[in-house]
């Protein structure tokens, strides 16, 4: 396996050049996201402001759950964006809407993806982390694999993160000293540092998929 070092180093190279599009990328998804959850942000401000009615309370709410729903797609199409440019494919951010494209079976397998996260959270915090490190694989798989979809999608990335779970850990704490740094830039620089997340994410994925791969290739033996 190729160390968490080398996959940052991977990452800032598969960056280098890309920068702009990456920013872009992510300060687009970011004003959605905004925008799908103002509703809420309107709900609260009424609750505690205006003092409005529980109605009107539960039907905004409703709303802006309906558009998180509804952009489950544009996560996908977020991650996927910097595998394809890892793998030095030309990339915009138009590629951020091509979740939208197999809308049914992007949207039903993230939101199975986040049902089962939250259902395993319930139980505790550990127990939700550790299935959020299993499913983490999904939504490349669901670029590489067109067939799959739902629970066979991520049972995939199950069987590809057996073993890995705590080195995808170690690889997202590594970036705490960057957040760090971040926060005193009142956050704008997450702009740059999720790109480069994502994309040592998307490295990661490359290393256990060909090393599923070749245990798959073993098992046939």
């Amino acid at each position: 396996m190729v160390t968490n070092t080398a996959l940052r180093t991977q990452a800032r190279e598969a960056l280098r050049g890309q920068w702009g599009t990456g920013v872009a990328a992510t300060l687009i998804f970011w004003l959605i996201a905004f925008v799908a959850q103002t509703p809420n942000y309107l709900s609260d401000f009424m609750e505690y402001v205006l003092y409005a009615s529980a109605d009107t309370l539960l039907t905004l709410r409703y709303v802006s759950l309906c558009l998180l729903l509804l952009i489950l797609p544009l996560s996908w199409g977020y991650a996927t964006l910097f595998l394809r440019n890892l793998r030095g494919e030309p990339v915009g951010v138009e590629n951020l809407f091509d979740g939208y494209r197999s809308f049914s079976r992007i949207f039903t397998t993230y939101l199975l993806q986040c049902i089962y996260v939250m259902l395993w959270s319930l139980l505790l915090i550990v127990p939700g982390i550790v299935k959020a490190l299993s499913y983490a694989m999904t939504p490349f798989v669901l670029l590489d694999e067109p067939t799959l979809s739902k629970n066979a999608a991520i049972e995939r990335s199950m069987a590809m993160m057996q073993g890995y779970k705590a080195k995808l850990f170690v690889l997202y704490l590594s970036f705490i000293g960057w957040g760090l740094l971040c926060i005193l830039t009142c956050g704008i620089g997450t702009l740059w540092l999720y790109p480069y997340m994502y994309t040592a994410q998307a490295a990661f994925y490359e290393d256990v998929r060909r090393d599923y791969e070749q245990r798959q290739l073993t098992a046939q033996d």
